[in-house]
């Protein structure tokens, strides 16, 4: 049995608690937090897809508010890093010090430096550490990816990415908004597209950006053409400027020669293939979301079962990495090649 902790528990620690609750061979003992009133905390709805409301049995979980403490005290195999972004290098490296499995929430970190330094670390511990990055995970983009990569309906010949939301407002000190704790909206939410198509097309050559500013400065909206060697067009579009009666969307649109692959949140159904020459039918998909399905991978890692990865800490820094050239692309209104 994987004793794990959690460290961090707002929305995204709570989903990871549930998620890791269904493991069937895995237990949260410990969770971390600095929240006075986390206990009365965890009965609010917050998230975009869903929520993490529930109930919390906390008669059967050590807290800490000193996570060296709780590295020291509770004995752990693993442990969740939901963190504010601009924590996730120092959280994650002393766990793997400790010598403790370590999934962390994406992204990696705010800079291209501080995801090398988690990789060196990782490196030199010998410990697992994992990037959260869902989406490659949620039932119906695997299974696109397993599509598009099978070459039944030739190659890709457009795709286009969406995830649009109004900005978040559940964090316990808002620190969503600020942009040198969170990465704004390209890091924490954009960069889930970004990593996704990175994924199914690998490293772009160049990105061509555009974005919209709040009044205050920080991005809110954000456009980008994903530049390859062949003439496929890749774009995506993310953005926290939605008004809250919009709710969520994410949604993709994969063109493919001979089949066009859709989905979307908002649709009944959200997901179909669309053949050329044959009616439309909805795939079947693996059960769960990403979040489980990628707590279910790393659980399986931690305890030493040989899978295929689903994602590398090395892409975890590239789409870092990418998301830098975006934001490169927008202030300085010209294309930018990845180096």
């Amino acid at each position: 049995m994987l004793r794990i902790g959690i460290v961090g528990f707002g929305f995204m620690g709570r989903t990871h608690y549930q998620c890791w609750n269904k493991v069937e061979a895995a237990e949260v003992v410990a969770v971390c937090d600095t929240n006075p009133n986390i206990v009365e905390d965890t009965k609010k709805a917050v998230g975009n897809i869903g929520d993490a409301q529930s109930d919390i049995d906390f008669e059967t979980l050590e807290l800490y508010t000193d996570f060296d403490k709780m590295l020291d005290e509770a004995k752990l195999d693993a442990v969740s890093i939901t963190l504010p972004t601009f924590l996730h290098p120092e959280f994650s490296t002393k766990a793997l010090s400790a010598g403790v499995n370590v999934i962390c929430e994406k992204p990696m970190a705010l800079t291209i430096e501080a995801c090398e330094q988690m990789i060196a670390a990782a490196k030199s511990s010998g410990k697992l550490l994992q990037i959260g990055h869902c989406v490659r995970f949620w039932p119906e983009y695997a299974k696109a990816k397993e599509i598009v990569a099978g070459g039944e309906y030739g190659k890709v010949v457009a795709a286009s990415f969406r995830r649009l939301g109004s900005a978040p407002t559940w964090s316990l000190d808002d620190w969503f908004a600020d942009e040198k704790r969170s990465g704004g909206m390209a890091l924490d939410l954009h960069i889930h597209d970004t990593d996704y198509v990175q994924y199914l097309f690998g490293l772009p050559k160049a990105v061509a950006g555009f974005g919209a500013k709040a009044p205050g400065g920080g991005l809110v909206h954000i456009v980008t053409q994903y530049l390859y060697d062949d003439d496929k067009v890749v774009t995506a579009e993310g953005g926290w400027a939605m008004t809250p009666s919009f709710g969520f969307e994410m949604s993709f649109n994969l063109v493919l020669e001979t089949a066009t692959i859709v989905y979307d949140l908002t649709r009944k159904p959200m997901f179909k293939v669309c053949p050329a020459e044959a009616d439309a039918f909805t795939p079947d998909v693996a059960e769960g979301d990403g979040w489980f399905l990628q707590i279910e991978h790393f659980a399986k890692l931690t305890a030493g079962e040989k899978l295929e990865p689903v994602t590398t800490l090395e892409e975890s820094r590239d789409s870092v990495k990418i998301v830098a050239a975006e934001k490169q692309s927008i202030e300085e209104m010209k294309k930018v090649e990845i180096a």
